[in-house]
């Protein structure tokens, strides 16, 4: 009775599969694996309650399954660090040993090598990825032991592991989330991505603009009182050699009498008194001329007397232009000190030291003007490219739009259509798309979902489901459309059979077992239906040494995993009933 009951099992099974794959999987062949990227293997030491494991996996459908609380959201905390999510130093079990989580990738599919040559690392198939977490709180990242950062390792997680948590479902309820999974389903990433490339160009030149206009606001604000400080200096008609020769003639001017008394003086002296220098100089020569045939030496003085006349002849004559220019007029210091005081004003207001640096700063000025005014052509012609700009993103975003709009219907058709495979054949779901008067990163569609599990009832939107289990069935549905559409290694599903149980869960696990198909698919799951349709089972487990409790992981045997699934079927102790049942159920 077990053998047919089990054969019978394995026949809808598969013919269930069959039609599944040739409705959502058209290239798919069935029972013939494509080449997989996948997580190959996972080393964890010192990480919370793990003090070292380390777990291979194969491709194709995993099962972990474990008592609550036995460790497996520990695992699965450690592989998001690999994936770049941000270290925490209290997840160390021992506070002195650094924790390391190793992970081994195949990536061959991804195409990344270029992105690795870039970025100066080594590009392998299988690619090692590592974290440490050190006893100082430090963290470390290494791809095939370079170290990275964080931001690169993230971008290379996001593009080998999808993992989907109870807090992705809460995700469901957002819009943007919703918006994601109807891109995905339509699958055509390049329409979007030469979208956003024109709206950040358009975000990044629009902020320029606004910077822009801004700053010509405060500058025009400024302007009058520039422009008056500008022609308040040009008007002083400020030049470094004239205010050089003014202050020494301000000297003079100031000491004018006694300069004039000094020079009437030296020129009494020396030519026009009675008995002046000159006078007695030339007397001199006189005297000794009488003298000079008769002593040898003589001639000499009196040719020394005689340059020494020319020479004070000469004097005097410097001292009579003196004397000329040494003309004292009282209106010619006032109009002096009147041009001296502007500079020493200006000098005092601009914080200068000198005429010098006042002519720098009306310079300064000047420049400042003048870029005012080309602010305002600027201005206009970055304008011109944000109206280009702006033409262009809209085409595009109606591109977008139009494109949603068209397969918003197929999507929400085929949601239902898996629904109705997960029990909910009277669900309603129905994608509401809402058009934003202003540009963002995904064009100008706002999307919403409705849904009703029961036939005649009430549409809502998704964030007003209190029904776990018809979020996760409802989630399942929608990832198990879009991860198709997406080159990944590996998809982590914890727990998305929370609130599913008897006939429905048997059915979850035909739709994890299509999708893995086209990913290897890790479930943490605590249903039996679902266990027993993966193509591995790992248990994770807690055990005691040295008083002091440890997790474990270890991938299970043919008969281990019989027991596994009795004993999630059992209360207390396994039942010869849960073994049949378990042996059933793993028949497929």
């Amino acid at each position: 009775m077990i053998h047919q009951t089990a054969t019978n099992t394995r026949r809808l099974t598969n013919n269930y599969l069959r039609q599944f794959f040739r409705f959502y999987f058209p290239n798919f062949v069935f029972h013939s694996l494509k080449r997989f990227l996948m997580l190959k293997s996972l080393l964890i030491d010192n990480y919370a309650l793990i003090e070292k494991l380390e777990i291979s996996f194969q491709k194709g459908f995993s099962v972990i399954t474990g008592e609550t609380g036995a460790g497996k959201s520990i695992i699965l905390g450690a592989l998001a660090l690999l994936l770049g999510r941000r270290a925490d130093h209290n997840v160390l079990a021992n506070k002195n040993k650094k924790c390391i989580v190793e992970g081994i990738f195949d990536i061959e599919l991804l195409g990344m090598e270029g992105y690795f040559k870039e970025n100066d690392l080594d590009y392998d198939r299988h690619t090692l990825i590592r974290r440490e977490i050190l006893p100082s709180g430090r963290s470390r990242a290494f791809i095939n032991d370079t170290p990275v950062n964080l931001s690169l390792l993230k971008f290379l997680g996001d593009r080998m592991v999808d993992v989907h948590s109870q807090h992705e479902t809460l995700m469901l309820g957002q819009s943007g989330f919703q918006l994601q999974a109807l891109d995905s389903f339509i699958g055509k990433p390049d329409r979007i991505k030469t979208y956003q490339k024109v709206f950040a160009d358009y975000s990044l030149k629009k902020k320029v603009l606004e910077n822009l206009i801004v700053k010509n606001d405060e500058a025009k604000r400024d302007e009058d009182y520039q422009r008056f400080l500008y022609e308040e200096l040009m008007a002083a008609q400020l030049v470094v050699e004239e205010y050089e020769k003014i202050r020494e003639r301000e000297k003079f001017l100031v000491n004018a009498e006694e300069v004039i008394r000094s020079i009437n003086q030296a020129n009494q002296l020396l030519s026009e008194d009675d008995e002046s220098l000159l006078e007695k100089v030339e007397n001199l020569r006189n005297v000794l001329s009488k003298a000079a045939p008769f002593l040898e030496g003589i001639q000499d003085l009196e040719s020394r007397i005689d340059s020494l006349s020319i020479e004070m002849k000469d004097v005097a004559g410097e001292l009579s232009r003196l004397d000329q220019l040494s003309d004292f007029d009282p209106q010619e210091l006032m109009t002096i000190n009147e041009r001296l005081d502007l500079a020493y004003r200006l000098q005092q207001k601009h914080g200068a030291r000198s005429v010098a640096e006042l002519i720098n700063i009306q310079d300064n000025l000047a420049i400042k003007l003048d870029t005012i005014d080309s602010k305002d052509e600027e201005i206009e012609s970055l304008g011109k490219e944000l109206e280009e700009l702006q033409k262009k993103l809209r085409k595009l975003a109606d591109g977008l739009s139009a494109l949603r709009d068209e397969q918003s219907r197929p999507f929400a058709k085929a949601v239902k259509r898996i629904l109705s495979l997960l029990g909910m054949e009277d669900a309603s779901f129905v994608v509401n798309l809402f058009k934003l008067e202003k540009f963002n990163a995904n064009g100008t569609d706002r999307i919403s979902f409705s849904f009703s599990a029961n036939k005649g009832g009430e549409m809502n939107e998704i964030s007003r489901i209190a029904s776990g289990g018809e979020l996760s069935r409802l989630m399942l549905a929608i990832k198990s459309l879009i991860t198709k559409e997406q080159l990944l290694p590996t998809v982590v599903f914890d727990e998305i059979d929370s609130g599913v149980s008897g006939d429905i869960a048997g059915k979850v696990g035909n739709i994890l077992k299509a999708m893995s198909g086209y990913h290897q698919l890790i479930v943490i799951s605590h249903l039996p239906q679902i266990a027993a349709k993966a193509d591995h089972h790992y248990k994770v487990y807690k055990e005691i040494l040295n008083d002091r409790t440890f997790t474990q992981i270890r991938q299970l045997e043919k008969q281990e995993r019989v027991e596994e699934i009795a004993k999630i079927l059992s209360d207390e102790r396994i039942t010869e009933a849960a073994m049949r049942t378990a042996k059933e159920l793993l028949s497929f």
